[in-house]
């Protein structure tokens, strides 16, 4: 959803504590307490929730993971793959406490902005919708540069047919089966074409690690370093690769919003499951491709090997996991633009009206229509996905190469998406003094009571407390991780990159 939308909770919510009624209390559902959510039901499930965040985790960085270790060593590359895992997680971890104020399928971080940071809801918006916009042409700019190689291998004679080794060709015709994709609203529609994705993925780091087995590839094998790194310069140089490998935060909410079963511990499995495969295929595909190849490694593993056709479909892999994770761009491309689009600035003496959880909790009955109606109209949404896919189109038909743009982009869109929104929105929204925070706690305290005979509450209640601060400073420690994240990787762009490294 583009913006936050509170329904009514029902003809007696005035005479009732708003939270005790509230969508937001996972723990509270989890636990069987309090009501259920009124008028929204979701529909995914658990395993199609896994795989289309593992799709959007994978892609064809997974491929780069090699190279990344031969600058690094081994031992520190492994430790830098799980370090980016774990920051990764407690975003996506962040993102579903957030997601506890607002109501049951209307989180976005749209909705999260206008909580805390309504003027600014704008700028955030904004680069996620730059970010997934860039990405998006990036994946046609891959099908336009591997598909002639693919129809080559293939067909070797294929040459001669000009139009079958054309870049521009195989983009248009390749966006016939991402368009419909595109138009589907629901990410959770995208799980079976992302199962498609997952099995190409499969095949690539079978394709890896069988090269390494077969030791077809040793006679090309230079130097492997174990515990020595290349030097400072070359290891910023890949830290950037394998932070942003990790990047899904953008259709989190999207999955909290259409799970069937938002309870903390089914969230917080998802993000374990998608973040945990991940990292073990990045560590698996890093030292195996390592090894293979050592400091003679490139950018592009795939690319090295002996031309046949294995390697061949392994081509093929890499374009159908690009086709396929293009939609999951989109999806909250679309969202963050329409956003925009409903940005209005908020002055300093219309605080009656900010968005909080309480006010809207209670909407005047006049507006309770309006609120409901918020999802984005039929015409909207066409003319938006339209727009989207057409200048991404026309972008790849006219640029062959966007690293240097994605770099900055990269810099910028995925720290700001995975580090810095998830921690200030957490820190903001979860200060102790804001009443819809103290009305949650409240909510999550009274189901305490009743504990049984010997159930110590003021024990219960400090130890919470103490956890709720503690992840309030980790929130923010994990939003100037990003920013310092964020510098590194600008600086290394514009020194390193474009200096010539």
């Amino acid at each position: 959803m583009a913006s936050a939308s509170y329904s009514a909770i029902g003809p007696d919510a005035n005479e009732t504590d708003p939270m005790a009624s509230s969508t937001g209390s996972l723990r509270g559902r989890r636990r069987g307490r309090g009501k259920k959510d009124v008028g929204y039901h979701g529909q995914a499930t658990w395993i199609s929730s896994v795989i289309n965040l593992v799709n959007t985790i994978l892609g064809a960085g997974l491929l780069a993971m090699p190279s990344a270790l031969s600058k690094m060593g081994i031992f520190l590359g492994i430790f830098v793959i799980a370090w980016a895992g774990a920051t990764a997680g407690f975003g996506l971890y962040l993102q579903t406490r957030c997601a506890r104020y607002v109501e049951r399928g209307h989180v976005s971080f749209a909705a999260l902005s206008q909580l805390t940071y309504p003027n600014l809801s704008i700028l955030f918006d904004a680069a996620i919708a730059i970010k997934c916009f860039g990405v998006a042409i990036s994946y046609l700019i891959i099908i336009g540069d591997l598909m002639p190689g693919v129809v080559e291998g293939f067909a070797p004679g294929a040459g001669e047919i000009s139009f079958l080794v054309d870049r521009q060709f195989w983009i248009t015709a390749f966006m016939l089966i991402v368009i419909p994709l595109s138009f589907l609203r629901r990410l959770d529609s995208l799980k079976y074409t992302s199962v498609i994705a997952l099995c190409s993925i499969a095949y690539l780091v079978i394709l890896v690690v069988a090269h390494f087995i077969k030791g077809d590839t040793l006679a090309e094998r230079g130097e492997v370093r174990v515990f020595r790194w290349a030097g400072p310069v070359s290891v910023l140089a890949a830290f950037p690769v394998i932070v942003f490998a990790y990047t899904c935060h953008q259709n989190m909410f999207s999955i909290l919003n259409e799970i069937m079963d938002n309870s903390h511990f089914r969230t917080t499995s998802v993000i374990f499951a998608s973040i945990g495969g991940a990292c073990a295929l990045y560590i698996l595909t890093g030292i195996t491709g390592y090894l293979s190849y050592g400091d003679n490694i490139k950018g592009n593993i795939v690319s090295m090997y002996p031309t046949a056709a294995a390697s061949t479909i392994g081509r093929l892999a890499i374009v159908i996991l690009v086709m396929f994770s293009y939609p999951l761009q989109i999806h909250p491309c679309r969202a963050s633009i329409d956003a925009c689009l409903k940005w209005r600035p908020k002055r300093k003496n219309q605080n009656e009206a900010s968005p909080t959880r309480h006010t809207l909790l209670n909407p005047p009955p006049g507006q309770i229509n309006q609120k409901r109606n918020t999802e984005m109209s039929d015409l909207r949404f066409a003319v938006i996905s339209t727009v989207l896919i057409v200048l991404s189109f026309v972008t790849a038909m006219t640029v062959s190469s966007l690293e240097k743009v994605l770099a900055y982009v990269g810099s910028t869109g995925s720290t700001t998406i995975s580090f810095i929104l998830p921690g200030l929105f957490y820190y903001k929204i979860s200060d102790p003094d804001s009443s819809h925070h103290q009305r949650l706690i409240k909510d999550e305290d009274d189901e305490d009571e009743g504990g049984g005979e010997g159930y110590d509450m003021s024990d219960a209640i400090k130890s919470r407390t103490w956890r709720r601060g503690l992840l309030r400073n980790l929130a923010l420690a994990l939003a100037i991780y990003g920013a310092c994240v964020m510098i590194t990787c600008l600086v290394t762009n514009i020194f390193l990159v474009a200096g010539g490294h």
